[in-house]
């Protein structure tokens, strides 16, 4: 008999049971649902789910350069999408310090929308600085899957370092202006990681040859370096924009076989340093920007160049560092397997030009 005289039928046992049976159904069922909801909205094709959590105050470097890799690419999924059906809806966002327009589209949009939080919600401690605003109401559900591919495997080996160190810089069209030209062969969507400041990962992406390139300093990369360089026709690639100012000074400096190559997008010019398997991609021996440029445009290529032996400096030599302010001045000079200093030692007129600028 049950305690104070009450008697339990086996048809309220029966009834209990059922109804606890059918709250555990309810809950379950929400939880596949909620599930199935992120392998959907996730937009991986099965492979985004939540990531487990890391430890605290920490960040893996061979992970975040796993994610870094995949954002490049599913920006760049965007910007080809957009680019290919034609609806840019193409509008001004504001002008260059040299008074040139600078144009946003929907390319650029949601491209960021896809970086921003693909890295966000894997490094939700990570600082990430982007060239497009982020709005609340556009947040998406996307996860990294925790995998890391093979090639990254091989090369790096996993790296802990504080989270609070830790700045991502994201450029998610570089190139915009040659994108509403339909100059596809200068965009790319970059990725960049630095600590303390310095530039230690890099991902360059070209959306529309698929081929990307990344890198880690003090750990390895799936690109080298170009091995040629002659002094006597030395090749500088440099801004569309800028080509007239540079080919005088440059001339003068190197002589009057420099060859100068007029290019669109920061990334594109840093891979013409590189040995990349793409017929559109033109090649250079130096990299030369006169005035002000942003650090999201610079930050991917500096760290490729960094971990392949290269250099990015400002036009006096001086290195960037990636706090603080987004913008860099002071110009850019870019080379790899050269002499950088002595470069830097045969611009002085350049660097002058470079202030009158900004």
């Amino acid at each position: 008999m049950a305690p104070m005289g009450i008697r339990l039928s086996p048809l309220g046992v029966a009834v209990f049971c059922l109804l606890g049976l059918g709250v555990l159904y309810h809950l379950y069922s929400g939880l596949l649902a909620g599930r199935l909801a992120l392998f959907v909205l996730g937009a991986g094709g099965g492979h985004d789910v939540p990531p487990d959590t890391l430890p605290e105050g920490t960040v893996d470097l061979r992970e975040l350069l796993a994610v870094s890799v995949l954002a490049a690419v599913r920006g760049g999924e965007e910007v080809k999408r957009v680019r290919e059906s034609n609806v840019l809806n193409e509008k001004a966002k504001g002008k260059t310090r040299e008074g040139a327009e600078e144009k946003m589209t929907s390319g650029d949009v949601l491209s960021n929308r896809k970086m921003f939080y693909l890295l966000k919600n894997s490094f939700p401690g990570v600082q990430i600085n982007t060239e497009e605003h982020v709005d609340a109401p556009d947040k998406e559900i996307i996860f990294w899957d925790r995998s890391i591919p093979e090639d990254i495997k091989e090369k790096i080996q996993p790296k802990e370092v504080p989270a609070e160190s830790v700045t991502v810089w994201i450029d998610p069209l570089d190139a915009t202006h040659e994108y509403t030209e339909d100059l596809r062969q200068y965009v790319t969507t970059m990725v960049c990681v630095a600590v303390n400041g310095e530039p230690v990962i890099g991902v360059i992406h070209k959306p529309f040859s698929a081929y990307t390139a990344w890198a880690m300093v003090d750990g390895g990369s799936n690109v080298k370096a170009r091995s040629s360089y002659s002094e006597r026709t030395p090749r500088i690639i440099v801004s569309r924009s800028h080509a007239g100012r540079v080919e005088q000074v440059a001339r003068q400096t190197f002589g009057n076989k420099t060859v100068i190559i007029p290019a669109g997008g920061a990334g594109y010019k840093v891979l013409a340093l590189l040995d990349v398997p793409d017929k559109k991609q033109e090649k250079a021996d130096v990299y030369i920007h006169v005035t002000y440029i942003k650090k999201w445009d610079i930050c991917a290529g500096n760290a490729v160049l960094k971990a392949l032996g290269g250099h990015m400096t400002t036009l006096t030599g001086e290195e960037i560092s990636y706090t603080g302010s987004d913008g860099n001045e002071g110009g850019l000079l870019a080379s790899i397997n050269v002499d950088h200093q002595a470069l830097v030692n045969k611009l002085p007129d350049l660097e002058k030009a470079s202030h009158k600028q900004t």
